[in-house]
Parts: structure tokens; sequence; C-alpha cells
């Protein structure tokens, strides 16, 4: 089955390379998107076959980067897409089995029994990502299950669906992004399926344990951009989609909470950080999107 990729790059250094060669012998082309400012990444990946290198020279986002290879892929006529993050990677020849259990879909007749959903109605096949604090249950995952939200990386997405619901939103530009989308895509009633026997390591940022009370909490250690975009994004998640999904967004908000409760406890920067939530939060009131503006 034939599938394209694409990979959004911010900064990247070599370890970008290894990462990719988990992946791309799997893929008929992957699309690099540079989001890397002022600055041409080309020459790193003149060696790499498959890959057509399209550089940005600024930051547009990751949702307008994703955007690109979608639609890149769309013209090249690619039905399926794999979406990546430069920090994560798998076990080689796992995206040949993601594609693999597409193709037997597609080819039993009887899969909706046997399943429990339509292949006709499958957006996103996932894999389980392997994070940090996340090394334990992913130990025990196994089969396959129904997800309401993934991260991106790792994800191969069905590109006559992606059409159809509008892409992702380039105007959250930077987090949520991928929750968004999966969430419009449950709205209109379409898939997501999780493979959890296929492990993609990916790395969340700087995660660190901290032992508090007798409890781990793992910090994620966002710097203050982050924390301004997550809190915000994370508003305008519940706005659009509290109706169909309350209890998700209800536990979104909360999380904010929890986050700046850590932030203060345990992370460095702590008030540039706070400063910077607060501002998400006013900013969403006053109905702003896309970049950041300093």
């Amino acid at each position: 089955m034939k599938c394209a990729g694409v990979v959004v790059l911010y900064n990247p250094d070599k370890t970008i390379l290894k990462n990719i060669e988990t992946y791309i012998d799997d893929l008929d082309v992957l699309y690099i998107i540079d989001n890397t400012p002022k600055k041409n990444n080309n020459e790193m990946f003149k060696n790499i076959n498959k890959i057509k290198y399209i550089s940005n020279n600024d930051n547009l986002g990751i949702a307008t980067a994703l955007n690109i290879g979608a639609k890149k892929a769309i013209s090249d006529n690619y039905k399926w897409l794999l979406t990546m993050d430069q920090d994560s990677k798998f076990q080689k020849g796992d995206v040949a089995k993601m594609l693999n259990y597409i193709i037997s879909l597609n080819n039993n007749e009887m899969i909706k029994d046997i399943s429990g959903f339509d292949i006709k109605k499958l957006a996103i096949l996932s894999p389980y990502h392997v994070t940090v604090n996340k090394q334990t249950e992913s130990i025990e995952k196994k089969g396959f299950e129904k997800s309401l939200v993934v991260m991106t990386s790792g994800n191969i997405i069905n590109l006559s669906i992606y059409k159809k619901i509008g892409g992702f939103k380039d105007w959250f530009f930077i987090d949520a992004v991928d929750f968004d989308y999966c969430l419009n895509l449950k709205k209109h009633k379409y898939e997501i399926v999780t493979l959890n026997y296929i492990k993609l390591k990916h790395n969340l940022g700087d995660i660190t344990k901290t032992n508090f009370l007798g409890k781990t909490i793992y910090n994620l250690n966002h710097n203050y951009i982050r924390r301004y975009y997550v809190v915000r994004n994370r508003l305008y998640l519940n706005k659009i989609y509290k109706k169909d999904f309350p209890w998700y967004c209800k536990a979104q908000l909360r999380l904010s909470v929890k986050e700046m409760i850590k932030v203060l406890l345990f992370e460095k920067e702590k008030l540039k950080k706070i400063r910077y939530m607060i501002k998400g939060y006013i900013d969403y009131f006053t109905g702003k999107s896309g970049k950041l503006m300093k």
C-alpha cells in the first residue's frame, strides 16, 4: 500500500536522521517541512532518498506545517499520510505493520462485525505512544482500541477524510492541534484506532520526576511560550467541543489548573511561565489566536 509521510522540524539536530531511519523504508516519500526560522537544513538530508524538503524559513506552527505536507501528499495522489514529530521513532518495520493492518481491514468483508468499526470510517490509525510516564503501562497494552484523541506523531491519517473535515486548524499554531483534529473527526462520526502492540517512542519534552508526599510527580518543564499556547488552546477546545465532549473539555480545563500549581511548586522560571499562562487566558477572552505576538 502506498503511503507518504510528513515530519515537522524546528531547529533539528542530527538525532532526526536516526529517527527518520526507523520509518522511511516503509514510505514511498517523506515530506520534510522545516519551521526553522532563517535557516535551511536541506544539506542534512541530501544523502537520503525519498525525501522532499520544504523550508518555510520561519516558524509557521505545527498545524500549518502539517497542512503543507498533507496537501502536497494529496497533490501527489496519496491516500494515506504518516505524521511524525522530529523527536519520535518506531521500531523498524512497524509502519509497514500498520499499513498491512489497513490492508487487512480493506480485504475483510466482515470487518465491522469483527473489529467493531467500519473501515470506511477509519480516519486515524495510531501507535501506542511510549513516554517517560507511561513506560510500565505500555508493556501491558495489547490488541487495539478505539480512541477519542491521540497525539499527532506516528499516526497514519486518511487523506480523503482529512479533506472532508478541513484539515488542521492553522490558527491553533502549536499545542492542542492534534486533539482538535481528533475531536473534529469524532464529532463527524469518524473512527480513531490505536494499535497497542505498535510502540512509538515519543519525547514530550524535558520531563523530570519529583517525589512529593510519597507520590511521583512528572513535570513537563515546557517553556513559557508553550505554557501560553497550552492554556489558550484548551480554552478554545472547550468553546468548540463542550457540547459534544463535555467530560473531556472539563478535564482539560482542570488539567490547566493542576499544571499551574505544578509550575509554581516544581519548575524553573515559574513566575515567567505563570505570567504567560495568565496571558493565555486573557488572549482567549479577547479573541486572539494564531502565533503569539510578544
